[in-house]
């Protein structure tokens, strides 16, 4: 079997990427240990063509075209030459990608398209309610349409999605998006007392401004309560920083707590497991998810988590018993379940242990390897 991964997203050393980069890197990975030839295909992050491998991953990153106007063009068409040739090469089976991805790549008989539910724009155009711009929605209806097969990651951006778009009855299968259970697993480090951990980018949608709302509440009842803030900066359409409003407009209101807000930018993936494991809570009240791995992630780790009651939080956590559910448009909640952890140690430490053991076996990459490789394998009439 050769599957074919299309993003522009597969992380690259010294350069920022999102969790559906992160998703394939993981899924690519597993998929070549089981003997899957697996290629990734997108465009890359320098004004160079690449072709590297990494544990047994093919990737090929594409020259960025800047033709004004027409770029998402020759980035498109340079895309589908890419996947032509290693067709011609070594036959591919499945080419899989996000919402918008299939939208001007033209198919290949014989080859299975498959679209997985990460978030499109529809999903996220409601969750934060605006409008749908035309032009993306406009991709986004002639990516489905185009589509062989479905993956949602959460029954949550299942069923949201099909408010605006239809899956035109075509196979669609709820498989999780898995988490490195040996990468995100529990570390022997000092736990700082009273220390918050927030990861994921920094934007609105991830709730990052109600957190910092919540934290003076959290601080005047626990001095030594710090907030550690790590992952990418979000950027107005002015192009303007998030990160730099919150300093400018936010954290002059912490009533003198501003010091204990520590910014660190982006940090290598593999390290984001010891910094969940240095805080004493980690916190992602976010407004919007289609599933929301970091908090599993920080679970893994063995840490309590505060993750948001809205979307697919239910599906991830069952509140009291594996973690909390706040409501993240509203900062006086958020604090609520910080302090809560604070004061009630041995019952957060037993949650943490629910969890820990329950995500291990939910998101175990070895049972969803299996069910994406099954799901694969019925799209094509192959027996695995």
């Amino acid at each position: 079997m050769h599957i074919c991964f299309i993003t522009h997203e597969y992380p690259k050393q010294g350069f920022p990427h999102g969790g559906f980069g992160s998703f394939v890197k993981t899924m690519a990975t597993a998929l070549v240990s089981q003997g899957v030839k697996v290629s990734v295909v997108g465009i890359n992050y320098t004004a160079l063509d690449e072709e590297t491998e990494a544990s047994g991953v093919s990737i090929y990153r594409l020259k960025k075209d800047k033709t004004k106007g027409l770029s998402w063009w020759f980035n498109s068409k340079a895309v589908a030459e890419k996947i032509r040739v290693i067709h011609d090469q070594n036959p591919i089976d499945i080419v899989e990608t996000a919402e918008l991805g299939l939208a001007f790549i033209p198919k290949i008989k014989g080859i299975k398209y498959v679209i997985r539910l990460h978030g499109g724009h529809h999903f996220f155009a409601e969750a934060e309610n605006r409008g749908i711009n035309f032009w993306k929605g406009f991709q986004e209806k002639r990516s489905f349409k185009k589509a062989d097969a479905f993956i949602a990651v959460s029954h949550y951006v299942k069923t949201h999605t099909e408010k605006y778009l239809s899956y035109h009855n075509k196979p669609i299968a709820y498989i999780s998006n898995p988490i490195d259970t040996v990468l995100f697993s529990p570390k022997e480090v000092t736990v700082v007392p009273f220390q918050i951990a927030f990861a994921g980018t920094v934007c609105e949608k991830k709730g990052i401004r109600q957190l910092i709302q919540a934290f003076p509440k959290v601080k005047e009842k626990f001095p030594d309560a710090s907030l550690e803030i790590y992952g990418r900066d979000w950027l107005f359409p002015d192009g303007s920083s998030y990160i730099q409003m919150l300093k400018e407009k936010e954290l002059p209101n912490l009533n003198g707590y501003a010091a204990s807000v520590h910014f660190h930018g982006v940090v290598a993936y593999e390290t984001i497991p010891v910094k969940y494991a240095m805080a004493e809570v980690c916190v992602f009240p976010s407004h919007m998810e289609t599933l929301g791995l970091v908090a599993p992630e920080a679970m893994a780790v063995g840490k309590p988590v505060i993750f948001t009651k809205e979307g697919p939080g239910p599906e991830i956590i069952r509140h009291g018993e594996t973690g909390l559910l706040c409501n993240p448009y509203d900062p006086n909640d958020i604090t609520e379940k910080i302090n809560w952890v604070f004061e009630n140690r041995l019952k957060a430490t037993e949650i943490a242990r629910n969890a820990e053991s329950e995500v291990k076996a939910k998101f175990s990459i070895t049972e969803l390897l299996h069910r994406n490789i099954e799901f694969y394998a019925s799209l094509i009439n192959k027996k695995i």
